[in-house]
């Protein structure tokens, strides 16, 4: 997946003011954003996880750690991004139901844009999926190798991960409720199946944390 360019609101906001947003009548941001904010908490805390987990009796995986921290700050990035980039998308399915339909001919090219919008409006989530199933990964990584001080921070990230799974399939399928080209359709039922399988893979990992908390 490309990296989005980070410009957008989602980043130059404050936690606070964007949960205000959030919570108004508004609409954007919505559950695609929130999405997004899971996944980058996920990323984050991969990151302070592995930062933790560097120098004194760490040295001997600092490289790897600093590997996994140089990743999951990028994947926070990208997830705070595609807030963004899933703002847009919506606004796009809206302007895209408010053109004309007066004439025959107009009634055909706002259906054409619609349909654009709404498979343009699917990406996000996927993308965001796609964050999230990878810091399910390197979360992964860490039950074992990271700084047991922290360990339950690897659980959040799993858990915030496979919360933002389940809110990308949800975004993914409302959108492909309504697109008509059936390719299209099946290549995004393919990716529910994918991120479903990274959500059970997520609750693996808080259960393996659990277990090692509970002795």
């Amino acid at each position: 997946m490309p990296a989005p360019v980070l410009s957008g609101a989602m980043k130059e906001s404050t936690i606070g003011s964007w949960l205000a947003d959030l919570g108004d009548r508004t609409p954007t941001p919505g559950g695609g954003g929130a999405a997004a904010l899971l996944a980058a908490t996920g990323a984050s805390l991969v990151g302070m996880v592995s930062s933790y987990t560097t120098g004194g009796k760490w040295a001997d995986r600092e490289e790897d750690m600093l590997k996994v921290k140089a990743e999951a700050d990028l994947l926070r990035d990208q997830a705070l991004a595609l807030a963004d980039a899933d703002a847009d998308a919506f606004a796009a399915v809206g302007s895209a139901y408010g053109l004309p339909r007066g004439t025959d001919e107009d009634k055909a090219a706002r259906r054409e844009a619609i349909q654009a919008a709404l498979k343009g409006a699917a990406q996000p989530p996927v993308d965001t999926g796609g964050v999230a199933a990878r810091v399910v990964e390197l979360a992964e990584g860490l039950v074992e190798r990271g700084n047991p001080n922290v360990v339950s921070d690897v659980a959040v990230a799993a858990s915030s991960a496979a919360a933002a799974l389940e809110s990308a399939i949800v975004n993914i399928e409302i959108n492909a409720g309504s697109i008509k080209d059936t390719e299209v359709v099946d290549g995004l039922r393919a990716e529910v199946d994918k991120l479903t399988g990274a959500i059970e893979r997520a609750r693996r990992v808080v259960e393996r944390v659990r277990e090692g908390l509970r002795g």
